[in-house]
């Protein structure tokens, strides 16, 4: 497996940017959600239950409406506009308006909120 890009305002503009492939994109969200690849499949003792229950194999979020409203949920609501706050973000124009896109959007604002939780 290939290293993982840090957490940088860089790495979040290339999600929001569709610069970085959506396979990189999921394994950033499953790292920080605490899904770690073995040889036999995925270790979960360190992802929080309600993920692991659900998701005992980690949910590609880019095809998963389900796995990214559960993502929305999981983001506490003093983190839910660091994409303006911190990014300076301005949503997507009406043509870009796919579900891949904002997705991975939500992927940037779960990963902006795990970052301002985890210094």
């Amino acid at each position: 497996m290939t290293t993982l890009p840090d957490l940088s305002n860089d790495t979040l503009w290339a999600i929001l940017n569709d610069e970085l492939d959506d396979d990189t994109v999921n394994r950033l969200v499953w790292h920080y959600l605490g899904y770690r690849p073995t040889e036999k499949g995925w270790d979960t003792t360190s992802v929080d239950p309600a993920w692991g229950e659900k998701y005992p194999e980690p949910p590609d979020f880019i095809e998963s409406r389900p796995a990214t409203v559960q993502l929305t949920r999981s983001i506490p609501a003093e983190y839910k506009q660091l994409l303006k706050e911190e990014l300076g973000f301005k949503g997507y124009t009406i043509d870009q308006l796919v579900p891949r896109l904002t997705r991975r959007a939500t992927m940037t604002n779960w990963l902006l909120a795990y970052r301002a939780q985890h210094p």
